[in-house]
């Protein structure tokens, strides 16, 4: 078992970061976690295998460093006001990028679920931290009062927004989009939660 490297030896520049990390996501695309190689990263971008793993350890911090670099913005960041602007915000890109954000996340969820170090590395870098920005949302929609504390449906708030993104395309064989997401906290989020979708 491979714990999460959080110190590196060296550095590169933020520029070459976003290159390696746009061609990590390209190849997991073409040939999903398990076809993915160390070799096939450095030769796609013309590094050493030695810079790679000095830089990240190994193939599934790499990857999911990767997917947590390519994501729009912090959600920590959005504070509209109401939980129903913060939740919609939070949406916040075109169906285009989330067309690849499901075609990512389907590359990866067998693997996840398959290989041990991907899913501690998943866990502890897009997961938890990703949570915890969450719930900053969460608690000012309680402490603004739009939302009773003691609402059951706060602990799964998390589970139903994943769950409509990452089952769109397997319920409707169509990809998650804007208009769908947004329907979708309006309809079922909302309302759990005792806030009126207007």
């Amino acid at each position: 078992m491979t714990e999460v490297a959080t110190v590196r030896r060296s550095r590169i520049t933020p520029e070459r970061e976003a290159e390696l990390y746009a061609a990590v996501l390209d190849l997991l695309r073409e040939v999903g976690y398990d076809a993915l190689t160390m070799d096939a990263v450095a030769a796609r971008t013309r590094s050493s295998k030695a810079t790679l793993y000095r830089q990240w350890g190994g193939k599934a911090e790499l990857v999911v460093r990767a997917m947590r670099a390519q994501k729009p913005g912090v959600i920590s960041d959005i504070d509209t006001g109401s939980l129903r602007g913060d939740l919609h915000g939070l949406i916040g890109q075109d169906d285009c990028v989330m067309e690849q954000n499901a075609a990512l996340m389907r590359a990866l969820a067998m693997a996840v679920h398959m290989n041990d170090d991907l899913r501690q590395a998943f866990k502890a870098l897009l997961v938890e931290p990703e949570v915890a920005e969450f719930q900053g949302i969460v608690r000012r929609a309680v402490e603004r009062g739009e939302v009773p504390a003691d609402n059951p449906a706060l602990d799964y708030m998390v589970h139903m927004l994943v769950g409509a993104f990452a089952t769109r395309a397997l319920i409707d064989d169509r990809p998650p989009t804007r208009e769908f997401l947004t329907s979708y906290i309006d309809a079922v989020v909302l309302p759990a939660l005792g806030v009126s979708p207007r």
